[in-house]
């Protein structure tokens, strides 16, 4: 075996001996909840009680406000006898020092999330020591689990949490989404992007699938308009209007605020300098060609200060990964003193 072979098995031994450890021990790597029963009827006389506030507030008893506020406490009033003795169990996770209390207890599922998700960062973190099977299958699972995130994600938040609310508030409320407002009415609107979106659906179809193009070319063509707005009014206008400074800025009393005058001064001669260099229609030479190489160093100056700016957010996630891995999996360290008295 060569030398990296033998590495890291001994890694590996020494790791995983030290894993069952303090596994063993119950020191490490455990997740608790507190556990509440929520009551139905009572949860909406707290919502019943709150709209009767919002109608004691209002001045004008008869106002649509005021109307829209009865209507929505009577039809809480019956829903509170359709709910009578429902009830359902929260767990809100909690510190591991609060374990042992009467209405905490050990959660299996999110323990088992921490210790997979624990592995995972070690399995992609090996490849800091060299490329393995294991680093390539933790980064597949990776890949297809996020996927298969943002495909749920997007199902749930656009065509069930936009498109069906507004199509159809009644059954989503009696359904999937209780909390959809009682005074909501379908908009026949989005009927539109149900469509469009069902056109998209035929890209899947061996004949027909040219259908598909007219959706897609309109959610480009809208997008593409969007976003220029935006790029337009924030990498143009707003750049232009912050360097449209005064040299001398003026307190009330009419005396020069030196520090404001000194910060607008440099950042109109920085601006300047930066637009000469790229002005390329007079040669670069004596004073021209001095003020486009001061133009340079504050270019250099803007692109080191962005890279630091990405190297800082890098160390700031990888110093979080740590955390978790030293914090919440190891039991190493305990900045916030979620374990404070455990052991």
């Amino acid at each position: 075996m060569n030398r990296s072979t033998i590495i890291s098995m001994l890694l590996i031994l020494l790791g995983g001996g030290f894993l069952v450890f303090r596994a063993s021990t119950g020191r490490m790597g455990q997740s608790y909840v507190r556990v509440a029963q929520v009551n139905a009827e009572e949860s909406l006389q707290k919502q019943l009680a709150d709209l009767d506030d919002k109608l004691a507030q209002q001045a004008d008893k008869q106002s649509k406000e005021s109307q829209t506020i009865k209507a929505s406490r009577d039809q809480l009033g019956q829903r509170i006898n359709e709910v009578k003795g429902l009830t359902w169990t929260t767990r809100t996770p909690v510190a591991p020092k609060h374990r042992g209390e009467e209405d905490v207890e050990f959660n299996w599922p999110m323990t088992i999330g921490l210790w997979v998700s624990a592995f995972g960062m070690i399995a992609i973190l090996s490849f800091l020591f060299q490329d393995n099977i294991l680093y390539k299958l933790t980064e597949a699972i990776l890949i297809g689990v996020s996927a298969a995130y943002a495909m749920v994600l997007g199902f749930w938040d656009g065509i069930v949490g936009i498109l069906f609310v507004k199509l159809t508030p009644g059954m989503v409320r009696e359904t999937v989404i209780p909390a959809t407002p009682l005074e909501a009415e379908p908009e026949w609107m989005f009927l539109v992007p149900l469509i469009l979106s069902g056109m998209l659906l035929m890209r899947l179809s061996p004949t027909g699938n040219w259908i598909a193009r007219w959706p897609l070319a309109f959610f480009i063509g809208l997008t593409a308009g969007f976003r220029l707005v935006g790029f337009l009014e924030a990498d143009f206008v707003q750049q232009i209007q912050a360097t449209i400074l005064p040299l001398v800025v003026l307190e009330a009393d009419d005396t020069i605020n030196f520090g404001a005058t000194l910060k607008n001064t440099l950042t109109v001669l920085t601006v300047f300098c930066c637009l000469i260099y790229f002005f390329f229609s007079i040669e670069h030479q004596g004073v021209v060609g001095g003020i486009a190489r001061l133009g340079i160093g504050f270019l250099m100056i803007t692109f080191g200060a962005g890279f630091g700016y990405t190297v800082m957010g890098r160390i700031a996630l990888i110093a979080e990964r740590m955390s978790v891995l030293f914090d919440d999996w190891l039991w190493l360290i305990d900045p916030t003193g979620k374990r404070i008295g455990l052991f």
